[in-house]
């Protein structure tokens, strides 16, 4: 199909990379604009806009699709479907209508649970035993469209929103390969959503990220995997933040944030109920570390505490 390709993170370059090895003609990709980034804060391409350069396509970066002028590349490219996938702006409705077979968004989710920007995070948070993605015809609503297809993908006990992340990418390539031709065929049926069903993913802050230890272990070790690469959920430490990257919730009793026992390498906290056995940390300015390492170049003792 000739199409324009909308994305920006590595979640949306598995899938321009699908489209382009399945020989779609893409016409046009847009992207978030280059954004300071690393130490130096130079400016940095987004991984979609690395893939459309490696393959000699048109890129347009526009800061947002409010004007004509930001809009006249995608009425120019007369495509007819715009695929989008984790793109950050708000297509308005004028654009929408601009494709002959419109949008269609891949969302990390089985809508219409985990509406919003997070949702792979918000998975795991919850518990969920299941995700996966949704291709959804676009309207002017938060992820509200009709649904084309869903494709599930367990959610595992040691899953981190990184994990995930990566299969989801694959999957939702896949998915979006499979559907054009029936697309273009007219095979399709969109279903509407269950607006009942829909719960809102919300975007992930810094302040989210530190853990409560009043609260009960397993939820703190979902939140541990679901803040895991971003943003890293932690603790204080002698007043210093100390992240930790796994952990396990077991059972053990003690003041919430307390030291129960060090053995065999791995940190035993108490929680507000159980504990967590910490097996991966890292301090502020260094490397993540196994506990076990850790440990031997910080000493901590039984009843030391976190908060």
């Amino acid at each position: 199909m000739h199409l324009i390709f909308a994305g920006t993170p590595e979640f949306a370059a598995a899938a321009l990379h699908a489209l382009i090895a399945a020989g779609h003609d893409i016409c046009l990709v847009l992207t978030q604009p280059d954004r300071p980034a690393g130490r130096g804060m130079k400016l940095k391409m987004s991984p979609v806009k690395e893939v459309a350069l490696a393959h000699g396509i048109h890129v347009a970066q526009p800061e947002n699709l409010k004007t004509e002028a930001a809009r006249q590349p995608i009425l120019d490219a007369e495509a007819e479907v715009m695929v989008v996938a984790a793109y950050g702006l708000i297509l308005p409705q004028v654009v929408l209508d601009m494709p002959r077979y419109g949008c269609i968004n891949i969302h990390a989710s089985l809508l219409p649970r985990w509406r919003g920007a997070a949702p792979i995070h918000r998975a795991i948070e919850a518990g969920d035993t299941e995700t996966g993605i949704t291709l959804m015809q676009m309207d002017k609503g938060l992820d509200t469209g009709a649904m084309l297809t869903r494709a599930t993908l367990p959610i595992s006990p040691d899953d981190t929103t990184g994990s995930l992340h990566d299969r989801l990418a694959a999957l939702g390539a896949s998915e979006i390969v499979r559907l054009l031709p029936d697309l273009a065929d007219g095979r399709l049926t969109a279903t509407p959503q269950d607006d009942a069903l829909a719960c809102y993913a919300a975007k992930i802050s810094k302040d989210e990220a530190r853990l409560d230890w009043s609260r009960p272990a397993q939820e703190l070790a979902r939140r541990i995997r679901a803040f895991n690469p971003f943003p890293g959920a932690y603790g204080l430490l002698d007043g210093n933040p100390l992240k930790i990257w796994q952990a396990q919730a077991v059972a053990g009793t003690g003041t919430p944030g307390s030291i129960l026992a060090l053995s065999d390498g791995e940190m035993l906290i108490a929680c507000g109920d159980g504990a967590l056995r910490v097996r991966e940390v890292q301090k502020a300015g260094a490397k993540r570390l196994p506990t076990n390492i850790f440990l031997a170049g910080h000493p901590l003792q039984p009843g030391d505490l976190l908060t």
